[in-house]
């Protein structure tokens, strides 16, 4: 085990994040284990957007296994490679496709949450605009020309893209607050890219633009920002959408439909190689991917793009396709696991190590013989549970691990997220046995 210590503010984090089931925002490098060739393929991917190509990829995996853990980890390593990236959760009011503001939701959820290396945690967006004109700056002064001119002719290069007008007009804004010292103009042009004005009226009078980001627009502003990363200095742009599953639990299917279309529109544009420096990685569930009802396989255009390599089966894998599934972790990826919690718990410190190796295996063993298979396959609870042990004996020094061990008390995970699902209504169920027939 790597010696290595552990700032304590970033073993708090870890741990802490682990205890209450959920991933760690950074950090992640210290608990990784196992799915090598699966990360692999995926860094393949970030070093395309980076050379100017798209993607996009659905991380499938079963409730619990870590999908939310491995896009994170795929995130931390687009930042090390000079991508800005975007992360939101869909939810009931943020989806890729509404009437109702749910798709401007997400759009800003991901705004807010826009990273770059400098800024892992969020909120990089006005940092990312204040780099765009800062280099104008430089390139004015290079050429003998003003900073406007400059900007205005960058921007003409988003003027084919949908949006792209309105976006130049909002970025040349933001120069003349930036030039004027109007910081309220700086305010209005970040809010504006944020997709945080609500009303088109606002925005004309706070920027002089007719639109604003809205249900319309999502995927068409998300292309912008693509384009405009780049002239800020950066490799590119990379979307990860979790908990598609909120997806599969819209109980309209002409909603569902909708949303699908959008999902559809996004893979087309990677396949075709339309879409330049944007990768997009959505993390679902199977239900999600293949249910014929429901899922993505209900649609069928999706369905024939998303299927996958019949000769991956048998232990064959195929990490190339737009689907990539997580492969469960083995028993002995398990117990790497353990030995890594133990030693964050430790701070990096092997003589603080609260249990020996033996522990491990007796804990690993305790977890079989209550749950199965299912303490290695989906380890979310398993985590929590032994960094519950870690606590105690740290909390009791002298006490002995042997009878804590044999007291741990779980259950193996059920998926929730298939529990609330309201049942169809009478036009759903009629649209759904008219698909059945027509299957048949």
């Amino acid at each position: 085990m790597n010696d290595t210590r552990i700032r304590p503010r970033d073993r708090d984090a870890i741990i802490q994040s682990l205890r209450a089931g959920v991933v760690p925002r950074s950090g992640q490098q210290h608990v990784q284990v196992g799915r090598a060739r699966e990360v692999e393929s995926l860094l393949r991917d970030l070093d395309s957007v980076a050379d100017g190509g798209s993607t996009a990829r659905f991380v499938i995996g079963e409730y619990g296994s870590g999908k939310t853990f491995f896009l994170n980890l795929i995130r931390a390593a687009a930042l090390k490679k000079r991508l800005v990236t975007m992360h939101a959760d869909l939810a009931p009011d943020r989806r890729l496709h509404a009437t109702g503001g749910q798709a401007r939701s997400l759009y800003a959820e991901l705004a807010r949450n826009t990273s770059t290396s400098a800024k892992p945690d969020g909120g990089a967006l006005a940092g990312i605009v204040e780099r765009f004109v800062s280099q104008a700056l430089t390139t004015a002064r290079e050429h003998g020309t003003s900073p406007e001119n400059v900007i205005r002719q960058r921007m003409a290069e988003l003027s084919e893209l949908v949006g792209g007008y309105d976006f130049g007009t909002v970025v040349e804004a933001y120069w003349r607050g930036h030039d004027t010292g109007n910081e309220q103009l700086k305010i209005d042009a970040v809010r504006w890219l944020r997709g945080e004005f609500t009303t088109k009226t606002e925005a004309r009078a706070a920027l002089g633009v007719r639109t604003i980001v809205d249900d319309a627009s999502f995927y068409d502003q998300l292309k912008l920002l693509s384009r405009f990363v780049r002239m800020a200095g950066y490799s590119g742009l990379l979307v990860c959408l979790d908990e598609m599953v909120n997806l599969y639990k819209l109980t309209s299917s002409q909603a569902r439909s909708a949303n699908y279309e959008q999902i559809l529109r996004i893979v087309n544009d990677s396949l075709q190689g339309i879409s330049t420096h944007v990768g997009f990685l959505f993390g679902g569930t199977p239900e999600f991917l293949m249910d014929t009802r429901r899922g993505l396989y209900a649609y069928e255009a999706l369905q024939s793009r998303l299927a996958e390599n019949a000769f991956a089966a048998n232990g064959l894998v195929d990490h190339s396709g737009p689907v990539l599934r997580l492969t469960n972790l083995a028993q002995e990826d398990f117990y790497v696991l353990l030995t890594k919690l133990r030693h964050v718990y430790a701070s990096g410190d092997p003589q603080q190590y609260l249990v020996p190796d033996e522990a491990l295996h007796a804990f690993m063993h305790h977890c079989s013989q209550n749950i199965g298979d299912a303490y290695f396959r989906t380890p979310r609870t398993t985590i929590r549970e032994f960094l519950n042990l870690l606590s105690v004996l740290e909390h009791n020094p002298g006490q002995p691990w042997e009878p804590l061990v044999g007291g741990v008390r779980f259950e193996a995970e059920s998926n929730p997220d298939l529990e609330p699902l309201e049942p169809a209504t009478q036009d759903e169920s009629r649209v759904d046995d008219e698909l059945a027939t027509f299957r048949l």
